[in-house]
């Protein structure tokens, strides 16, 4: 049993810290402040070629490991968590285009999908569904060569930016069961009837915008039926959440972890009494709480992430991940913010952002109670033992 990365980990690791410490953390907190977009940010990563991560290299892509894959998330999620977003969502759609695509879809998206030159993201939830997407009510009729799409998508990360765009519709709307009339269609929003309605206003994960979506008789050919087969849209969609999941525990690992540095650090700058008030016991016992947490979240995450490699499904681990890192970077994040007392609730200090960003990460992908169920049903099914 092996608890050590690779070289080529560590040196991706180092690589990824170098950047977000030279590139990201001195503009994150101006940006987020001023509502701008990360434009420079995102050209530089494209540069590096973050956009490719999970794309084979026969398309120019950099077919990362998923453990990798989670030390990228954690490392940009220390710096700001939105930049995190944005390669998040692109990355679980290139994911899922490579895995269920056409080749003809596959040779004409994956290579301008890994240099960055098309974006895109996950159309799912809609404003009457999101845990439940057997109910969503964007419906896709074939006319012809093309599918007459109507109806919304709403909290869609890149929205703006997302070319194509997959969408999960029902294509038969009286299938029994429901996800057997679910279909994802590859969506151009430069179609006539796609609009972009508005940038929905949020707490925290500031920097990509999460939009909602109008279809109003938008023509959309055959072709860009995903997997070229109707019926295999929650399939398809399920099976890159497990992946994005393990993407959602990694960010929360990272703001767990900044909430831990950042609270080590002011406890030995900040005195009271006469003395560093890490000295004090309360504030001890909390360190080795923020620690101990951020640790252990660290190490779930690279387990389910490292059976991922192994081919495995991961739906159990992976849900296990996610809600336990989750759940940490939200504990964290506060008890980093009490440690600073007055100075963690200005915005001056970069605690307050990681309080507002950290909730996030127990609702995205799935809630940690739909979590809990998944892990349950692993577990009474026999797919995990814990021993």
């Amino acid at each position: 049993m092996d608890f050590n990365l690779s070289s080529d980990q560590e040196f991706f690791r180092e690589t990824i810290r170098s950047f977000v410490d030279k590139e990201i953390r001195p503009v994150a907190s101006e940006f987020e402040k001023s509502g701008t977009y990360p434009t420079e940010i995102v050209e530089k990563m494209k540069a590096m070629g973050l956009f490719g991560i999970l794309i084979p290299e026969e398309f120019g892509g950099q077919d990362i490991d998923f453990v990798s894959m989670a030390i990228l998330f954690e490392e940009l999620s220390r710096g700001w968590m939105g930049i995190a977003g944005i390669i998040g969502s692109h990355s679980l759609s290139t994911w899922m285009i490579n895995k269920h695509g056409t080749e003809e879809q596959k040779n004409e998206f994956l290579s301008k999908l890994a240099s960055g030159e098309l974006r895109t993201g996950v159309g799912l939830t809609e404003p009457d569904a999101g845990t439940d997407l057997q109910g969503i009510k964007t419906k896709a009729v074939l006319d012809g060569d093309y599918y007459i799409v109507n109806g919304s998508k709403m909290w869609i990360t890149n929205g703006r930016y997302a070319n194509p765009l997959p969408v999960l519709v029902k294509t038969q709307t009286d299938a029994k069961p429901a996800h057997k009339g679910m279909s994802v269609l590859l969506m151009d929003q430069t179609a006539e009837g796609f609009e972009i309605s508005k940038d929905i206003g949020k707490m925290g994960y500031k920097g990509p915008e999460s939009c909602l979506l109008m279809f109003s008789d938008v023509r959309v050919h055959k072709s860009m039926l995903l997997g070229g087969v109707e019926g295999r849209g929650l399939q398809q969609v399920l099976s890159s959440l497990e992946i994005g999941r393990i993407n959602i525990a990694a960010r929360a690992v990272g703001i767990a972890q900044e909430s831990y540095d950042q609270a080590l650090k002011y406890s030995k700058e900040r005195k009271a009494f006469g003395r560093e008030i890490n000295e004090f016991q309360a504030i001890q016992l909390k360190l080795a709480e923020l620690a101990t947490n951020t640790q252990a979240s660290r190490l779930l995450t690279w387990w389910a992430a490292s059976m991922a490699d192994q081919g495995k499904r991961v739906d159990t681990e992976a849900g296990m991940a996610k809600y336990f890192s989750s759940e940490v970077a939200i504990t964290n994040s506060l008890d980093a913010m009490r440690i600073h007392g007055g100075m963690g609730y200005s915005t001056e200090y970069s605690i307050e952002r990681l309080y507002r960003d950290a909730p996030l990460m127990a609702i995205g992908e799935g809630t940690n109670d739909i979590m809990k169920t998944i892990i349950a049903k692993g577990l009474v099914n026999g797919e995990v033992v814990i021993d």
